[in-house]
């Protein structure tokens, strides 16, 4: 993997990371495909609205259909028919989610499975075992997501695991005896609640061990928007300049837009897809519920300003028609325009960063999105 810093606007970037299956342009928004597929999106159709990475996950893909199944079918990449590059997150965070019953140790956590309730183990090797067997371009380091609200002392245990699993994350990669492909990046995940110095003393052990990459983790898991902001402004800074700065899960549009601008350059969230399901589209002119009696009859398209397929082909009364009626059609039509909107943003906001207008687009969007 190659990361290269093509521009800046202030403290904004503007970068391109290569990767062996083909470009990602950044600041870049992910889509997140977390059990091998995009909900209701076929591959072609995120390659037609503009993807260039999805994200998947290793503890859904560990839990079903398996990763060794994965690998035997021919990796990650021909199992969803994705050409494009992957990333992997290690499954650290659905563990501190989803698990009903979890134990942490040393060298790893114990959990039951929220599918069956039966009883696994992942661990840094575990966790990089699967990535690698998925065949993922990006691979995230196993690390414990500290909850929010914890205190100091919980946090400061809670991020000497995180170090320690990192480095023995590396050491699995770097050991001869383990197939890792030389075109698989490994990140590093930032963790430290919403203490500073911790994740300041995170930042600085991680790039001790050295990574491809660096990522911040442990935010928008119930703190408020404030801490999350300070927290945003305050590593971004501080990490490599050389290396991709990855926001983990933030999707809200505000909060990317001060994140682009603290210096953050990829990023993923479930909410364009989780939101179109729900019937709340994202539109130039703000964000709208499609349910709403006003669309009973409005034969405008959804957003006059989108080229998406279902902006150009179908009105609003349609696609509410469809939500109404709980169609297929309404979840494919409206994530398709939400994935699009998303992708466009980016695109949209990397030109700005181009031209020197970060601070203006930035601001115009503010305005529209209050």
């Amino acid at each position: 993997m190659k990361f290269e810093l093509l521009n800046k606007d202030a403290s904004s970037r503007l970068g391109r990371i290569t990767t062996e299956r083909g470009v990602i342009n950044t600041p870049a928004f992910m889509p997140v495909g977390t059990q091998a597929t995009v909900k209701a999106m076929s591959p072609d159709e995120l390659k037609e609205i503009g993807a260039e990475v999805i994200l998947c996950n290793t503890y859904h893909l560990y839990l079903r259909p398996g990763h060794k199944t994965i690998a035997s079918l021919g990796g990650l990449h021909k199992f969803m028919n994705w050409g494009k590059p992957i990333l992997t997150d290690s499954g650290g965070f659905q563990v501190f989610s989803l698990s009903a019953l979890r134990s942490i140790a040393e060298n790893g956590v114990h959990f039951r499975s929220h599918l069956d309730g039966s009883m696994h183990f992942i661990g840094p090797d575990e966790a990089m075992e699967i990535q690698s067997e998925l065949g993922a371009d990006i691979c995230m380091t196993f690390d414990e997501c500290t909850p929010y609200p914890a205190s100091y002392e919980y946090a400061v245990k809670s991020l000497a695991l995180t170090t320690k699993w990192a480095r023995r994350c590396k050491e699995w990669v770097e050991d001869s005896r383990v197939q890792w492909f030389k075109n698989q990046a490994l990140f590093g995940i930032i963790q430290g609640g919403i203490y500073k110095d911790l994740r300041k003393r995170s930042l600085e052990e991680l790039g001790e061990i050295g990574f491809d990459g660096y990522a911040t983790g442990g935010l928008s898991v119930g703190e408020p928007k404030e801490e999350m902001h300070e927290i945003i402004n305050f590593i971004a800074p501080l990490m490599p300049e050389d290396n991709p700065r990855y926001l983990m899960g933030i999707g809200d549009l505000n909060d990317m837009l001060a994140a682009v601008e603290a210096g953050f350059d990829m990023f993923d969230c479930v909410m364009p897809t989780r939101n179109a399901r729900n019937g709340t589209l994202f539109t130039s002119s703000g964000r709208i519920s499609i349910k709403r009696t006003e669309y009973k009859a409005d034969n405008s398209p959804l957003d006059e300003n989108c080229g998406c397929y279902a902006c150009r082909n179908f009105s609003k009364a349609y696609m509410r028609h469809l939500f109404l009626a709980k169609e297929i059609l309404s979840m494919r039509l409206n994530t398709i325009h939400n994935l699009y909107f998303y992708i466009d943003f980016f695109r949209k906001m990397r030109e700005a960063i181009n031209k020197g207008q970060f601070k203006e687009f930035k601001s115009r969007w503010e305005a529209l999105l209050q």
